[in-house]
């Protein structure tokens, strides 16, 4: 099942890191269309971790359930990102969106994955 999902989504041509920043820029300055254009360019980025972490048997029961979960995280990531980050020395030190998303996006996968062992349904609720 997950396969012609994964089928038909959207590709987006990769973009450099200063266009990636300069979009990030615009959607903490509440430009709606930069918004979706980031988050349509990593919604790719998002199948790829779901079919790298989860195992074929969920990923066919569920992974349209953790697919639109993980847009939510996107959507609070882009506002969230530092655009000033510095490393420890206060050295500028951009970070590509993708890296800064990639834990959360794979710590939300496992934890939905630990709720669907424990409880044996998917009850996972994203954060107010």
């Amino acid at each position: 099942m997950y396969k012609p999902l994964y089928q038909n989504l959207p590709e987006f041509p990769g973009i450099s890191l200063s266009e990636e920043r300069y979009l990030i820029a615009r959607v903490q300055r509440g430009h709606k269309k930069e918004t979706d254009e980031l988050v349509l360019r990593h919604i790719g980025f998002i199948a790829f971790r779901i079919n790298r972490k989860v195992f074929p048997h969920y990923r066919e029961r569920f992974w349209q359930d953790i697919f639109s979960e993980a847009i939510f995280i996107l959507y609070d990531k882009i506002v969230t990102y530092n655009l000033n980050y510095k490393d420890r020395h206060g050295n500028s030190k951009p970070v590509r969106f993708s890296s800064y998303i990639w834990k959360k996006i794979d710590g939300f996968i496992l934890d939905f994955l630990k709720e669907v062992k424990n409880s044996g349904k998917a009850t996972y609720c994203r954060e107010s």
